[in-house]
């Protein structure tokens, strides 16, 4: 075995170790955040915090989406050996739409950043349908 087969060899081990490290972490973040969500759910029957807690319950869900899409993308790394693009441009539009979301309800928003931020999200939506069009072949 030479030398770049050796280095090529613990390159992947250390790869997988840290993959396997933040997949964990990831893991971990999901349940606590999905607990807290959950613990969470009994203030959106509060009259007094309607408007709040339900900002607080769909931030919190959008954030578990990006953290499940997140997963799944270390995970398909492992499966395919490489990035999938799809993957990574459905990351970004939920975290365009979280962060969106964010905005309308700390309500400073105006009539041009709606359109800005709707055509970053149409561009990202198109994008992956492009990626859906044109899969690369292995």
């Amino acid at each position: 075995m030479n030398p770049q087969e050796k280095i090529l060899k613990l390159y992947k081990f250390f790869t997988g170790i840290v993959f396997n490290i933040a997949i964990v972490i990831l893991l971990f973040s999901l349940f606590v955040g999905l607990g807290r969500t959950i613990m969470e759910l009994g203030f959106v029957f509060t009259e007094e915090t309607v408007r709040l807690s339900i900002k607080e319950l769909v931030t919190n869900v959008l954030s578990i989406v990006i953290l499940l899409e997140l997963v799944r993308a270390f995970v398909d790394y492992f499966e395919h050996e490489r990035v999938r693009i799809e993957i990574l441009i459905e990351i970004a539009i939920a975290f365009m739409i979280r962060e969106f979301m964010i905005y309308i309800f700390a309500g400073n928003i105006k009539g041009t950043d709606v359109i800005f931020w709707t055509l970053g999200i149409a561009l990202l939506v198109g994008a992956r349908t492009i990626t859906v069009i044109y899969k690369p072949t292995k």
